[in-house]
């Protein structure tokens, strides 16, 4: 999954005053895959491309413990509402945000193959929607769209610069689903990821900085 995954962030964003503004939440979104890549990038974790791997995605992600496996992703988690806590100084900001980070194991878990493990050790799980196409693409722009409408029908601000958000949101999906796919894995992948989340992360710290939650009786609240 690549979009979905900010689903969590749209909604967690537009659910309470106290929630952190939708660029945090972008990174909290993805911070398992930043761990990924930059581990990658280092040699620490590992994948390759394996043509036949799964049926829409060629990549073998068979080394991850410290990112995929499930305490790893909770120790994520925990380390970043730790600092949403510390930096916003609100406890409650930093559950939403970390509640956000574990979300990224959920709906992995949706789509992988078995690769996701509880502590980086066998068995491993996974549902494997990425071999049914017709399944997992509806269910990724599906979500993604949901919560990109619950978070613009609670929010006020510029029209213009959600969209162009969606608009990236939807063109990087497609370059993930249509693009021709590296013939092995390396720097390169690794750092064109790096550089899509960062994309997307300045563009949602952009709306989020614009856009304001409304309460109820429509007055708009004051930006957390």
């Amino acid at each position: 999954m690549f979009i979905g995954h900010f689903a969590p962030a749209f909604a967690a964003a537009a659910l309470s005053e106290r929630s952190p503004k939708l660029g945090t939440l972008f990174v909290a979104a993805q911070l398992v895959d930043w761990g990924f890549f930059s581990l990658a990038l280092a040699g620490v974790e590992k994948m390759r491309v394996e043509e036949g791997a799964t049926a829409m995605v060629p990549f073998d992600l068979y080394y991850m413990p410290y990112t995929h496996s499930l305490a790893g992703c909770g120790a994520w988690a925990v380390g970043f509402a730790l600092v949403v806590a510390l930096w916003q100084r609100s406890a409650a900001g930093g559950l939403i945000a970390g509640v956000v980070v574990m979300s990224h194991w959920v709906l992995d878990w949706l789509t992988h193959a078995p690769d996701l493990t509880l502590a980086g050790s066998p068995p491993a799980y996974g549902l494997g929607l990425w071999d049914y196409p017709l399944i997992a693409m509806p269910l990724e722009l599906g979500l993604t769209l949901a919560a990109f409408v619950f978070y613009f029908s609670r929010t006020r601000g510029p029209v213009g610069q959600p969209l162009v958000l969606l608009a990236a949101l939807l063109a990087l999906q497609g370059v993930n689903w249509f693009a021709p796919h590296p013939a092995e894995a390396g720097a390169f992948l690794y750092i064109q990821a790096l550089v899509a989340f960062g994309v997307l992360t300045a563009l949602a710290w952009w709306v989020g900085e614009n856009r304001q939650r409304i309460r109820r009786g429509g007055l708009a609240a004051r930006p957390a």
